[in-house]
């Protein structure tokens, strides 16, 4: 344990001291939000990277496989293609229109304080969500490295979490996360290794291997997702609410102009991408190696199933070396926590002091500096609510409970942002009216659902993003239409629409 706390401790120095680097430079308000946009597309993407690979791909994608089989395997390939439609349809508009964040866009295209608050309702919601798991797991984690207690190890990751973005705002962020990335497909690649070492080089042998071990239905749809329309909702999820998670759509502010934001996200499908595919490697491995018993053991929800794995192979070179790579494994992960709920803190405080009091209440008339100083203050309060979220989100899976925060993104973020792009009548009414209707049905329906309650749900899908979706749609369409036709917004769509896909602001 002396060595696996020795790694931590490395890593949680090297990114305080990159805090201390960051908040030297941090003196604007650009500085705070969006790195002064100077980011390069290889920074940004090993910057996205290390946000997108959160807890639910370091740990959660591994011990679902591993627990599940290819329902497991359906989580992590997902992101393969959700990125797709941050290309084609959101990174370039995003860089185009707004400077920090959803609101912006959502403002530049409305001009009234009633559709940017429905916008900040839903940024905060679906960042809350999307902070849950990544405390659950960070909680596991900091308990297996410190021996302290799991809420106490919450409140560890909190404060860490309040400093990050307190003191150093987006490019303290951007640079933990670039470290973490790095360490993550370091260590992915190093297990990978020694995972093919085992079978010879042959990944096929790991599938037959894990059916010989867990049974023949091991490597059929349905042991976890057993309902079809799940797998559909799990597939829509992914693909259109990444492109609604707000502090994904935070990154593409901090490059200079579009096509430096769609490179990014090239070189984020690469690095990401090929790490999802090895985590059900991992996951096989470790069902066959590990055993699913000890998964079940060490903690609901199969989350210590990658470090078991680790602790595992290097088992194989002495005691020294199981703890060495149970400690390397354990400290990127936290570190991958780390940076993932740094930006989530920045994205939600974005909203607070830039949308809510800046835009909204000084109605764009704010003093930079104080504002700065109001989205510190925000990150304090929701580290705060963060370790109260964490607490209550002990024992459940961590990659299910982000995909219902994915599933809130596509319902409610998503339906607003593509029809403000695309719809020339679309208005206030229907922005509100698809943040109501999104928001409530995903939320209301995950609380229900079997990821929640278990056996005792009162709804029968895992993930109610085929039901939660079109009701976003029919929101927006509804509140459009019972609004009225607005000529002054439909008459700024031409500008508009201009600037957000070619970059040419209207004069």
């Amino acid at each position: 344990m002396s060595t696996t706390l020795s790694i931590f401790i490395v890593i949680l120095l090297v990114t305080l001291g990159i805090t201390y680097w960051a908040a030297k430079r941090t003196k604007t308000r650009s500085d705070f939000y969006a790195a002064d946009s100077q980011l390069t597309a290889a920074e940004n993407g090993f910057a996205l990277a290390g946000d997108w690979c959160s807890a639910a791909a370091f740990l959660g994608f591994t011990g679902l496989t591993a627990l599940y089989g290819m329902d497991g395997a359906f989580y992590a390939l997902g992101p393969l293609v959700a990125f797709c439609t941050v290309l084609f349809l959101i990174a370039e508009p995003l860089r185009n229109t707004g400077k920090y964040t959803l609101g912006d866009v959502i403002q530049s295209r409305m001009k009234t304080r009633t559709s940017l608050l429905a916008t900040i309702v839903g940024t905060v919601v679906v960042n809350f969500a999307y902070l849950m798991p990544q405390m659950a797991g960070a909680g596991v984690l900091v308990k297996l490295l410190t021996g302290i207690s799991y809420d106490w190890s919450i409140i560890f990751v909190g404060v860490s979490m309040i400093v990050y973005v307190g003191f150093g705002g987006m490019i303290a962020t951007t640079w933990v996360q670039i470290v973490k990335a790095v360490l993550m497909l370091a260590a992915g690649a190093i297990i990978l290794v020694m995972i093919l070492m085992l079978v010879k080089f042959n990944p096929l042998a790991l599938f037959d291997n894990a059916e010989a071990k867990v049974g023949a239905n091991y490597m059929l749809p349905g042991n976890y997702l057993k309902n079809p329309f799940d797998q559909i909702s799990l597939g829509l999820g992914y693909v259109l609410g990444l492109a609604g998670l707000p502090h994904v759509m935070t990154r593409f502010y901090t490059v200079p102009d579009a096509k430096t934001a769609r490179r990014s996200v090239v070189w984020v499908m690469f690095l990401a991408g090929s790490f999802f595919a090895g985590t059900t490697l991992f996951g096989l491995a470790a069902a066959t190696y590990v055993g699913q018993d000890a998964i079940k053991a060490a903690g609901g929800g199969g989350n210590l199933t990658l470090p078991l794995l680790a602790q595992f192979l290097g088992g194989g070179i002495g005691t020294l070396g199981g703890d060495l790579m149970l400690g390397f494994v354990a400290a990127v992960a936290v570190a991958t926590i780390l940076a993932v709920v740094s930006a989530l803190t920045l994205s939600t405080s974005g909203a607070i002091a830039h949308d809510f009091y800046a835009n909204w209440m000084m109605q764009g008339k704010a003093d930079s500096k104080k504002e700065v100083l109001i989205a510190r203050w925000a990150a304090i309060a929701i580290g705060v609510l963060a370790m109260v979220l964490g607490v209550l989100a002990q024992g459940v899976n961590v990659a299910v409970l982000v995909i219902l925060a994915i599933c809130v993104a596509a319902s409610a973020n998503f339906p607003v942002l593509i029809l403000s792009l695309f719809w020339r009548r679309f208005n206030t009414g229907g922005v509100v009216g698809g943040m109501a209707f999104g928001l409530i049905s995903s939320v209301a329906l995950a609380m229900i659902g079997p990821a929640m309650r278990g056996a005792d749900a009162l709804w029968p899908l895992v993930n109610p993003t085929v039901v939660s979706l079109p009701l976003g749609f029919l929101g927006c369409y509804l509140g459009t239409i019972l609004y009225g036709r607005d000529a002054e917004n439909e008459a700024r769509f031409d500008d508009f629409s201009l600037q957000v896909h070619t970059g040419v602001a209207p004069k």
